[in-house]
């Protein structure tokens, strides 16, 4: 932001410090109405022709502008992206174990990707791997939505779950 002296412009359109339209003054004139009310004049649309300068308290206002980031920082949401393995030959207790982590990382709001590693000639197979995935998906359903379905990538096939968004 361009402030006080900083400012090139010969001309600049000013705007009061209660918000009401001056109208077009030299720089110098607007420099010294700013003056006169103790606050600064900062150059608002720097790209306008002539460019548009505000009567303001700037360090005020830059202070505002920093509550207003910090506040956005804080209500974004970090989301993660978890991995469950599978195997295409799991027994259902193992089943059930990687269902469980899955919903917990689905429950506390982190993406699941769930890989199948296919070993030795069991790619020839890929189907049964396949139907692991989707068996897992739809156990799921309650609380992910299918963000990508069951996918080959080299000796391993993906499949991506997003938590549901809550209403």
């Amino acid at each position: 932001m361009l402030v006080n002296e900083g400012i090139r412009a010969r001309e600049v359109r000013l705007i009061g410090a209660n918000g009401d339209q001056v109208g077009v003054k030299s720089k110098q004139e607007a420099l010294e109405m700013a003056q006169n009310v103790n606050l600064d004049l900062v150059c608002v649309a720097p790209t306008a022709k002539p460019p548009v300068c505000r009567i303001m308290d700037y360090g005020k206002f830059r202070y505002e502008q920093q509550k207003k980031e910090k506040e956005a920082r804080k209500n974004q949401k970090i989301i993660n992206v978890k991995e469950v393995r599978l195997s295409p030959t799991i027994e259902d207790n193992d089943f059930n174990t990687k269902l469980r982590n899955a919903r917990k990382f689905l429950e506390k709001g982190d993406k699941v990707k769930v890989a199948i590693r296919f070993r030795g000639r069991a790619i020839t197979h890929s189907q049964i791997g396949r139907k692991v995935l989707e068996r897992l998906a739809k156990e799921c359903e309650d609380v992910a939505v299918v963000e990508s379905m069951p996918k080959m990538e080299g000796r391993s096939m993906f499949l991506m779950l997003a938590p549901k968004a809550e209403k």
